[in-house]
């Protein structure tokens, strides 16, 4: 990509919400929906739980929402936040991120004491990770020839109590504000994840072939493990192949914290491609050697004996899908025939031939009862599409490119906060208008919904948000 061409794309970002108050004013959002749905249980039956995964949940529960320290635990010396469920709390434990940003206080705190808060983060904002979409040139001009992409994370342990000598300075986050050459990523949800990960991969490419069969210009293509040639399917670009994968590699990249699968401390990008690494004085914090975080044979009771990224994969894995609800507009209840017109309005128009209701049927599962043979509402086909010029983040992920992205499931989509990937939207008119781009699959469905009535329209809102 040439650096005209980027701008570009950064440029449509801020068009798209200027269209968007003249096209789609007469509709209302109903909102983050309050009422509680019981997201956050276990899909478990306690009654029918043969080899006792019940007690593993638990434990990895109490793991999720553990804050890290770099005694013992460690943190650092780079880190996004210090706990998964701080990133992952909305609307309960294990959800996307919340409305208040436990970021915004860590700089100047015992969390981050030298760091400053990057002007991303704010209060009530999105709960975030930065990344640079490609690296600079000695004199600060951005090198549109070679890309980057990796986390820049946004903190370090340089002044902690438990930091030692490490001394650290934070990213040149405004420097990469001031030449457009940042990009963001928001937490995504994780519930009902066992029963996304227990989908096979025969199931999924036939789901592919009838979306394939459509009249909206819609392809689509599924992003691949490296080492087997599966179908990954965690992640904004579906870059992951497993939950264990998925937990091993936040640990180390959003907390810094070495495991069983990514097994060194991590260093910047710039760091590790340029040849210096971490300095000495930053490694082995902990005085234990690596990795950090390991299993604890002589744990009791047998749950304890796992490591961290185990018991995260577990907890995710048994976490229940996110049921549907009522919703409330303005104070009044919407109809559920207001609900269903707006359900058959969003297949209507091709929404649904992304955005699946039902992908498949698991396969039958060798741990729970509960993940065997079970319907997978998550209304997503866990393919990787193209978005066009306006979500185009220009970062690549295995075989996703600069502007693909898997369909986001909207299962749990009424009680969500912050939208799309960098979470630049909290309103679904906002989310929707992205959709229209120039190179986007999308952008024939969404225009689509530009053509409906504003009753029908409002319809598609409501039905969105009791998901």
């Amino acid at each position: 990509m040439n650096k005209a061409k980027f701008l570009r794309s950064q440029a449509a970002i801020c068009l798209s919400g200027l269209l968007l108050t003249t096209i789609l004013s007469a509709q209302t959002d109903p909102g983050v929906q309050s009422a509680n749905r019981g997201t956050g249980a276990t899909i478990i039956n306690p009654a029918n739980d043969p080899n006792g995964f019940t007690a593993f949940f638990n434990a990895g529960s109490g793991q999720f929402q553990e804050v890290e320290a770099v005694a013992g635990n460690g943190l650092g010396p780079r880190f996004n936040s210090n706990s998964c469920s701080s990133c992952h709390l909305q609307p309960a434990v294990g959800g996307s991120g919340a409305a208040v940003n436990p970021q915004f206080r860590f700089a100047g705190s015992s969390v981050a004491p030298r760091d400053t808060t990057p002007s991303f983060i704010t209060a009530n904002g999105p709960t975030r990770e930065a990344r640079f979409p490609f690296f600079f040139n000695p004199d600060g001009s951005v090198n549109f020839n070679s890309p980057n992409g990796g986390v820049e994370d946004l903190f370090t342990v340089t002044g902690r109590s438990d930091g030692g000598a490490c001394s650290l300075a934070q990213p040149s986050f405004q420097a990469a504000i001031n030449v457009n050459n940042i990009i963001f990523r928001i937490p995504t949800p994780t519930f009902g994840l066992g029963l996304i990960e227990n989908l096979d991969d025969s199931t999924l490419l036939r789901n592919q072939q009838v979306n394939l069969n459509n009249n909206f210009g819609i392809g689509g293509a599924f992003n691949r493990n490296g080492n087997d040639g599966t179908i990954s399917r965690f992640g904004w670009k579906a870059q992951n192949k497993s939950l264990l994968l998925f937990s091993g590699e936040a640990y180390n990249v959003e907390m810094g914290i070495s495991n069983f699968i990514f097994t060194q401390d991590r260093p910047l990008p710039g760091e590790d491609t340029f040849g210096t690494g971490l300095p000495t004085n930053c490694l082995n914090l902990t005085g234990t050697g690596y990795p950090e975080n390991v299993t604890h044979p002589n744990g009791s009771p047998s749950s304890a004996v796992i490591d961290d990224i185990s018991a995260f994969a577990n907890f995710m894995r048994f976490l229940a899908p996110p049921p549907t609800g009522g919703v409330i507009l303005n104070g009044q209840a919407v109809s559920a025939a207001n609900i269903s017109a707006g359900a058959s309005l969003f297949s209507a128009i091709g929404c649904a031939t992304c955005h699946n209701p039902t992908v498949g049927t698991t396969q039958v599962s060798n741990l729970v009862p509960a993940l065997s043979n079970t319907a997978v509402h998550a209304f997503s086909d866990f393919e990787i599409h193209h978005m066009g010029s306006t979500l185009a983040d220009n970062v690549s992920q295995g075989g996703a490119g600069g502007d693909q992205f898997r369909t986001a499931p909207l299962w749990g989509l009424g009680q969500r906060i912050f939208l799309l990937h960098d979470g630049r939207a909290t309103n679904l008119l906002d989310a929707i208008e992205a959709h229209e781009s120039n190179g986007g699959e999308a952008t024939n469905v969404e225009l689509n919904f530009n053509n409906l009535s504003t009753t029908q329209q409002q319809q598609i809102l409501d039905f969105l948000r009791s998901l």
